[in-house]
């Protein structure tokens, strides 16, 4: 039987529908020790063993977000998150700034707009691009009553990572509270509550945290929790106000997803193990290996080296090609790729490699779109891709 014999018989008549591999920046894929976790039994959320585990979470999640102020856990995705920030620190009217490079900043701003808010928005100049710090310090000079200014860490929809360091220190000098989206770069970034100055962080289970969608994790500052003191926006089940008295006890003011905080306790006893540092620059490792190997086929990368996230991988087209049929393609060898969103639907593909991906996996990955290019006509010198990746993973082994 020929090479391509054998080809045809793989993405043909050999149809193994359950066998994939996700590369899509949320939900993640999921260790078996989470999953062997989140079978366990269903115990009571008001006793002892609850509490224990509750606390647990709790006090790794601290760790991780940096800062003396409290972690709040709360079951929801990370737009429930998102919402508890607006509605526990703002009033109608308030003035604020949202930094929009994509998709998520945008949502975080139509979140803002539906309870009444001011928004003024700080865009990045094109898709690929961050959001310029110096914009936010020129509006924050020439808007006195702005209280808060919401800025997206990782922008997975352009693959754009912000300076969140830099326009924390502008907010801060300026009064202003500063609220972070980090729900697709927790853990997986450098990120630190209390160093940068920054009052409000959210997190989600599904990305770095490598567990099911269904919580939410939000860091809250001391300075945040006296904003909730005058603040006047409706809120109940996302009240963080009662969630903390809850967590005092180590407990949850309503039922929570058990099972799902099982999981995310396993969860983060491996990247404890791992080492949070090394967590870190892993995911640093898996982003120049998956940059590497689409950039040596000839794909143009969206967002340029200064600001690409470590986490996503936001790739053009080629020309003449619909990233999403090329997407399509690429399936038929087991790896799910992300598309565009909005305006770049159609016209990208995104390669993420964010919590339980390995460097084989991001070997396999540019593998498969090698032989999908093939596929669809175009000239591929097989092996380019997965050698500029190799090269990136030896050059950047974690721990040297």
């Amino acid at each position: 039987m020929s090479a391509g014999q054998v080809h045809d018989l793989f993405v043909g008549s050999m149809n193994f529908e359950e066998k994939f591999d996700l590369f899509i920046p949320g939900p993640t894929p999921i260790p078996p020790r989470v999953v062997r976790a989140m079978s366990r039994p269903i115990i009571n959320h008001r006793g002892s063993e609850f509490h224990k585990v509750f606390k647990n979470i709790t006090e790794k999640a601290k760790e991780l977000l940096k800062t003396s102020g409290d972690a709040i856990i709360l079951t929801s995705s990370g737009t429930g998150g998102m919402e508890a920030a607006a509605s526990n620190l703002l009033s109608p009217g308030d003035h604020v700034l949202v930094g929009v490079a994509g998709a998520f900043g945008e949502r975080y701003a139509k979140i803002l707009e539906a309870y009444h808010v001011n928004v003024t928005r700080i865009r990045s100049s094109e898709p690929g691009k961050a959001v310029d710090p110096a914009h936010f310090e020129e509006e924050l000079k020439r808007d006195p009553k702005i209280k808060a200014v919401f800025v997206t860490q990782n922008e997975t929809s352009t693959g754009v990572r912000t300076d969140v360091r830099s326009i924390a220190r502008i907010a801060k000098e300026h009064g202003a509270l500063v609220i972070v989206d980090a729900i697709s770069s927790f853990a997986a970034m450098e990120l630190s509550m209390d160093d940068w100055g920054v009052d409000v962080v959210i997190a989600a289970s599904q990305k770095a945290l490598m567990t099911p969608p269904g919580l939410a994790v939000v860091g809250v500052s001391k300075d945040a929790w006296k904003a909730m003191e005058s603040a006047t926006l409706p809120r109940f089940y996302f009240d963080l106000r009662l969630a903390k008295r809850s967590a005092e006890k180590w407990e949850t003011p309503a039922t929570p997803a058990v099972s799902l905080l099982f999981g995310l306790d396993e969860a983060l006893s491996i990247i404890f193990e791992q080492g949070p540092e090394n967590f870190i620059k892993h995911h640093e490792v898996l982003s120049q290996m998956a940059r590497s190997g689409v950039a040596a086929l000839g794909f143009p990368l969206l967002a340029q080296d200064d600001c690409a996230s470590t986490t996503v991988t936001a790739v053009k087209g080629l020309e003449g090609m619909s990233a999403d049929e090329f997407r399509r393609q690429v399936r038929k060898y087991e790896v799910v790729l992300a598309g565009g969103q909005g305006e770049l639907s159609g016209k990208i593909f995104r390669l993420a490699h964010l919590g339980y991906i390995s460097q084989m996996d991001i070997i396999k990955a540019i593998s498969a779109i090698e032989l999908a290019l093939a596929d669809m006509g175009h000239p591929v010198k097989f092996g380019s891709g997965v050698a500029a990746a190799m090269s990136a993973m030896r050059g950047k082994q974690v721990g040297e």
